[in-house]
């Protein structure tokens, strides 16, 4: 495989494959960022394209630390792709989160914000569970249950991906998603609402 054997190899070789996987790395971020450029509010950009930026150079860190972990049981860029994902997702959120929190609009709490229909009381209990659930997010997580909550439950990112990003492993990872689903249910149990986070699919 031509990117396995150029990153494992020395000398030339391999410069010229690592800055051709991080021009690849860094079309995927870009487009990432863009994607998710309303969580970015003020940001100008020259700052949205740094985040991209920072993005594929750690990505590409983590992929050749990581290269013994590739099984080979997906193209090796669609593995690498995950990476980038995760660095752009922590970027932004992390931006995000040091900002303000953000609105039902930008996260899509299992489909649950895009459900416009039922009766004005469906709609007002929709509104009132995305409040105090973003709420809990921001003030209820320690920093590691809200980074591996974001990436796992919100943005998809694949358990194996959040684990080698953060040094872990994928019981440690799980654990940290249970005790942020936990804190979340207990949150929600406080404002008054019964509705297991498990139920909406966050």
């Amino acid at each position: 495989m031509r990117w396995m054997e150029g990153l494992r190899d020395e000398g030339a070789r391999r410069e010229r494959t690592v800055g051709e996987l991080r021009e690849v790395l860094l079309k995927v971020a870009r487009r990432q960022v863009h994607n998710r450029r309303a969580q970015l509010g003020y940001a100008t950009g020259p700052e949205v394209d740094d985040i991209a930026q920072q993005a594929a150079d750690d990505a590409l860190i983590a992929i050749c630390g990581a290269l013994d972990s590739f099984r080979g049981e997906s193209r090796f860029t669609t593995w690498a792709y995950k990476f980038v994902v995760f660095q752009v997702s922590a970027k932004v959120s992390h931006h995000a989160w040091q900002t303000e929190p953000p609105s039902r609009e930008e996260f899509e709490w299992g489909g649950l914000s895009d459900r416009a229909g039922g009766s004005p009381a469906e709609q007002t209990e929709r509104r009132e569970l995305l409040s105090v659930m973003t709420k809990a997010v921001k003030d209820d997580l320690t920093e590691r249950q809200r980074a591996v909550f974001v990436a796992v439950a919100l943005n998809e990112v694949p358990i194996d991906v959040v684990a080698i990003q953060l040094g872990s492993n994928r019981n440690a990872i799980y654990k940290n998603l249970f005790d942020a689903r936990r804190a979340l249910r207990n949150s929600l149990a406080a404002a008054g609402l019964s509705i297991d986070p498990d139920e909406v699919e966050i």
